[in-house]
């Protein structure tokens, strides 16, 4: 092996990953920061020529070697996509997505043609597919944004929706269009007038039978995993890679009887599998989530590092005005229509109208049908024009692709956030639990201008959550249902404060995957120094607030007349002057700055906050005065009168609630 081409295929996981790290760290769009790496790379080492051995002149068996790469892994993005679609979302999103994929689609590739025969000059047949092909917005680059952005429940549906199923829509159209009008056959006819009325059956042959064959292959693959895995004749280890060889089957087996039939049928397959009941899949999911996200690293890294600059550049303005176009004016209309007369809010179509990037399948799909034919000398003889076009095809989708990333990754984030349909940092709370004290927590930090949203089993402690203005959901906080039917507008962590150890642990680990293993909180074990191994220390999860702060400690410090206090802090009134005026009475527990960015204490890394902002802390009712602070007076014994707490010292007064929360244990 070519030692440049091994440390091509190294690099191309790791820059991926480091691109995907530097998104994640400076706030981007991962999809600009893997183009960038991609098209970096590709100035440094040519693949192309790697792969066929230093004969330039011989780019087509590069291709051809890469495209059933780019194949495989667009079919496992897609089944992991529809893992992710559930027939819940669609009653709220169900007449967007349908009205955007039937309508909206028909209104793009009609459009889009147009304009690429008229601005770029396209024959006609060839218009038309370029139209075809970039119906499709597709997965790969609208999760990525989606994670992003975080928009609102149902606008997030629609686009995750129509992402995913618009992609094998986009990829049948461009065969139909292929089929009818690309073969030399159809091109002879065409040439020489022939119209038939088998010509105009074929189309609708060809929809049948990419729709029929891949729903039919993509559900039957389905039902055989289910019915292995339940009846446990595979083990648990092998479930990820079971899914994913049975998705690896269908989409060859599809293909191979109806070209580009296999996209429907992993599609058809993840829906599936995503909507019974019969299996659980939790793990698989986040198998194929992890392998989504490498596999969109290199897929990028890969298609970017081809990317030929001078032939984009070839375009000169007539590539622009395609681009433009197709952001103002396309997308636009298409949803315009498809959404006339619905009841999606107004703000939610500006947003939707406004996103609309294209991805790995409109590259594979273009690349594929140019090759094709590039390739095909009886239809170059026939109709020259058609090949000396041909290379323009991957040019114009790589341009599309590149400058709608860029475009919709800069602005649709602000804009989400200025049509209120988004937070990009939302400092919000999901707790678990819904005690008393919980309640007063809640309320505490809703007045500082944070989300709050409580889960609880106990109806009575959710209807008093209720009452008191707290947003609150009667449930299990590990059922599906929550997980997935709750609005998370303004909430990006979760807060386990049940008083079952179990339970909160639990919850760490159901919400990982939601929130990010940084952003997911527990209140420390009950059974901490009682000889009992606690079920939380072993599955992290971030421990709040301070040492021996668990559900059973703050209750009694709550029956001790405890209450949780906002307090703000000045230049005038410090931090640490807080800190002086309680003692060690006082337990902080979650700092908020002056741009209502929320810190939580924890038992490893306590509250160190600096300049303005505000405290929420767990103190006595009573505020002590300065000379109480310096007084060393000892603490009245429990069952004493505690009307004069003011004077009790930090020690006496900390120590007592302590020993009997130990007491309990």
């Amino acid at each position: 092996m070519d030692e440049r081409l091994f440390q091509y295929l190294a690099a191309v996981p790791v820059l991926g990953v480091i691109a995907q790290w530097l998104a994640w760290r400076v706030k981007l769009p991962s999809i600009l920061v893997l183009l960038v790496f991609g098209i970096v790379l590709g100035r440094i080492v040519n693949i192309d020529h790697l792969l066929v051995a230093g004969t330039p002149e011989d780019s087509a068996g590069a291709s051809r070697l890469l495209f059933p790469f780019v194949s495989l892994s667009v079919a496992v993005i897609l089944f992991e996509g529809g893992l992710s679609l559930r027939f819940r979302e669609l009653k709220e999103a169900g007449s967007g997505v349908v009205r955007l994929v039937m309508f909206g689609s028909i209104v793009s590739w009609a459009l889009t043609s147009v304009l690429a025969w008229w601005i770029l000059e396209f024959d006609y047949r060839l218009a038309v597919l370029l139209g075809a092909i970039l119906v499709v917005t597709g997965p790969t680059v609208v999760q990525p944004l989606l994670r992003h952005i975080r928009p609102t429940r149902r606008v997030a549906a629609i686009l995750k929706w129509e992402g995913i199923v618009i992609d094998p829509i986009g990829a049948m159209l461009a065969v139909l269009v292929f089929e009818e009008l690309l073969t030399p056959d159809r091109v002879q006819m065409a040439s020489e007038g022939v119209r038939t009325a088998a010509e105009f059956l074929g189309a609708a042959k060809i929809v049948i039978a990419t729709v029929g064959l891949g729903t039919l292959v993509g559900g039957l693959t389905g039902l055989a995993l289910l019915q292995v895995v339940s009846r446990f004749l595979i083990p648990d280890h092998l479930y990820g890679v079971a899914f994913l060889a049975g998705a690896f089957a269908a989409f060859a087996l599809s293909n191979s009887m109806v070209h580009e039939s296999g996209l429907v049928a992993v599609t058809v397959l993840g829906i599936l599998l995503a909507n019974q009941r019969k299996v659980a899949i939790e793990h698989v999911v986040e198998f194929k989530e992890h392998l989504g996200v490498f596999l969109i690293s290199c897929l990028f890294i890969v298609l970017g590092s081809r990317l030929d600059l001078s032939l984009i550049a070839a375009l000169g303005w007539r590539g622009l005005a395609f681009l433009v176009a197709l952001i103002v004016l396309v997308r636009p209309l298409s949803v315009a229509i498809g959404l006339f007369g619905s009841k999606v809010p107004t703000r939610e179509r500006v947003f939707l109208a406004a996103l609309a990037p294209r991805g790995i399948v409109a590259a594979a799909v273009a690349s594929i049908f140019a090759l094709k034919i590039a390739s095909n000398a009886e239809l170059a003889q026939i109709d020259p024009k058609l090949a000396t076009q041909t290379d323009q095809l991957v040019s114009v989708t790589f341009l599309v692709i590149v400058g709608t990333v860029l475009v919709y990754g800069l602005t649709a984030a602000p804009l989400a956030r200025r049509l209120r349909l988004a937070d990009s940092d939302p400092q919000g709370f999901l707790i678990a639990g819904a005690e008393p004290w919980v309640q007063d927590f809640a309320k505490v930090v809703n007045k500082c201008g944070l989300s709050v949203a409580l889960v609880d089993t106990n109806y009575r402690n959710v209807a008093n959550a209720r009452m008191n203005g707290v947003q609150a959901h009667c449930a299990n906080v590990l059922s599906e249902e929550i997980r997935e039917g709750i609005d998370l507008a303004g909430i990006g962590r979760l807060l386990a404060m049940t008083g079952n150890d179990e339970v909160n642990t639990l919850a760490v680990r159901e919400y990982e995957h939601v929130f990010g293993r940084a952003n997911v909180y527990r209140l420390a074990s009950n059974n901490r120094g009682s000889g009992l191994r606690a079920a939380g220390d072993r599955r992290k999860g971030r421990e709040l607030f301070g040492e021996g702060l668990n559900q059973r400690a703050i209750t009694a410090l709550i029956d001790q007349g405890y209450v949780i206090r906002a307090t703000t802090i000045t230049d005038t009134f410090t931090y640490q002057d807080f800190l002086n005026s309680q003692g060690e009475l006082g337990h902080p527990l979650i700092w908020i700055d002056g741009q209502k960015r929320a810190t939580l204490g924890t038992i490893r890394m306590p509250l160190k906050p600096t300049g303005r902002g505000t405290v929420i802390a767990l103190v006595p009712a009573k505020a002590r005065g300065p000379a109480a602070d310096r007084s060393g007076e000892k603490t009245r014994p429990a069952g004493a009168d505690r009307s004069s707490e003011e004077s009790q010292s930090p020690d006496g007064e900390r120590s007592q609630p302590y020993r009997r929360s130990d007491e309990a244990h």
